[in-house]
């Protein structure tokens, strides 16, 4: 047999990216090479995070008279990532081949190439990264809690939905907006964690004078945030980390207990997104996808409770090409923040030649690629086509992993006329090459409710307010 490859290009000419190499099809290519092999082994993943959840999942690989132990190492290290930060975990069980397990150990290792996973995944958890090989028998199984989110819409309530780029705060009574504004900020830029809580409270304070109580506050942010504690946020992402233990990690809890103790609720922005097309719907199955300075996820299950999972598909790869773009932050390639945020419409607007200012920040140089767009530029239309395509793969990926009925796209990646092509090819390559998830999973941009709901709105119901006795 010849060493298998993972380079599967997709099937529509990419002019902007060539050489893109969607992991889904790099996937089924492997999993199909597996199943006409009479060697093939099944190997067990199960991944442990708070309150003893566990994830367990399943997979086939090459047996060792196959002689394919490279390509069963790059399948099953992505695999892995992809379960790390969809799931999340802090310690891994291993059914497999003791040569890809001792692989595996070396590679999500505090000194391996994914240190940066293993030092987030400790650090969102409060415990040691391990991987633990055994036998396939002893590996853990299933466990896994969801619980509502969101929905209440009673009293007087603060809504604040804290992006990368600006921040966006709601007063709602009783389910009616009486106040909302958004103002531009640079929070990643600030190693001073002052500017952060100086515009955080600006903007609580603003919507406040517009209430005649606060019954409750609901905070949509980037990151994860356990107990309305922030674990890990890219808003921070310059703060030392002294700084933060200090001033950052209760920020929430302490200006709640500024304002009178009222109750709090802080939420992952992804899960934020899915929550308000949910509302705005009224159903279950929903991912919610926020491109803006990174992506942002989440999803809510049939039930309309979240899972508890990770979410953090910014960190999710979707390329397999051994030369795509590399993430600063976790330093790996092909993951995808560097598909679904502004970054990826640069790095394709440079691709088809167009030259940025140098002093134009990155929100600058999207909405001029947004402004080419409404005058209907080849170039524009290339960059937006070539995102749809990414899209359409990411969400095919995606499906590999969550029950998904609906995918709400929105952020401002997705303003103006390139959004709409976006949707529209993303749709087409699911129709075309994944027909069997096109007739159940729908892409698209949110409605007139959703935008009326809206994520400072949405962050708003989060808390739920007890009755006064």
């Amino acid at each position: 047999m010849n060493t298998f490859r993972f380079d599967q290009h997709s099937k529509r000419p990419i002019p902007l990216d060539p050489h893109f190499t969607p992991i889904i099809l790099g996937n089924h290519a492997f999993e199909k090479a597996v199943k006409s092999s009479t060697h093939a082994i099944k190997i067990g993943i199960a991944l442990e995070r708070n309150q003893g959840q566990i994830s367990t999942f399943y997979a086939m690989i090459f047996g060792d008279e196959d002689n394919q132990h490279e390509a069963n190492y790059r399948y099953v290290e992505r695999l892995i990532k992809t379960l790390l930060w969809t799931k999340g975990g802090f310690r891994i069980y291993l059914s497999c081949p003791r040569d890809l397990g001792m692989y595996i150990k070396s590679v999500y290792h505090e000194e391996g190439a994914r240190a940066f996973d293993v030092r987030f995944m400790s650090r969102v958890y409060d415990q040691p990264f391990e991987i633990k090989l055994m036998d396939f028998h002893h590996l853990p199984q299933t466990y896994e809690l969801t619980k509502p989110i969101g929905r209440h819409m009673n009293g007087c309530r603060i809504g604040f939905d804290a992006g990368g780029s600006d921040r966006k705060v709601s007063a709602v009574i009783d389910g009616e907006t009486v106040f909302s504004e958004e103002v531009v900020w640079h929070p990643k830029l600030m190693e001073n964690p002052d500017y952060h809580l100086a515009g955080i409270k600006d903007s609580i304070y603003r919507a406040a004078s517009h209430l005649p109580r606060i019954d409750g506050i609901g905070v949509s942010a980037a990151g994860v945030y356990v107990d309305n504690e922030v674990k890990v946020a890219s808003l921070f992402i310059k703060v030392p980390d002294d700084l933060f233990e200090q001033k950052v990690k209760r920020l929430f809890i302490d200006l709640a207990h500024e304002l009178g103790d009222v109750p709090i609720e802080v939420a992952n922005d992804g899960d934020v997104t899915a929550l308000a097309g949910a509302m705005s719907k009224n159903v279950g199955r929903v991912m919610g996808i926020a491109m803006g300075t990174s992506e942002a996820a989440g999803y809510v299950d049939q039930e309309g409770h979240i899972t508890g999972w990770l979410n953090e598909l910014a960190f999710v790869p979707i390329d397999y090409h051994a030369h795509a773009m590399v993430d600063e932050w976790s330093g790996d390639r092909g993951c995808g923040v560097k598909y679904f945020s502004q970054d990826a419409i640069i790095k394709l607007a440079e691709a088809g030649g167009i030259h940025f200012d140098a002093s134009l920040s990155p929100a600058e140089k999207l909405k001029s690629v947004q402004k080419m767009m409404e005058h209907q530029d080849p170039v524009a239309q290339e960059i937006y086509e070539t995102m749809g395509v990414y899209l359409g793969y990411g969400v095919a990926y995606y499906a590999s992993f969550y029950d998904i009925e609906h995918v709400l796209v929105l952020g401002r990646v997705l303003s103006g006329k390139g959004g709409e092509m976006m949707i529209d090819r993303a749709n087409h390559l699911l129709h075309d090459e994944f027909p069997d998830l096109a007739k159940r999973i729908t892409i698209e941009l949110p409605d007139e409710k959703s935008r009326r709901v809206g994520q400072s709105i949405a962050a708003a119901s989060l808390p739920e307010i007890k009755k006064r006795g």
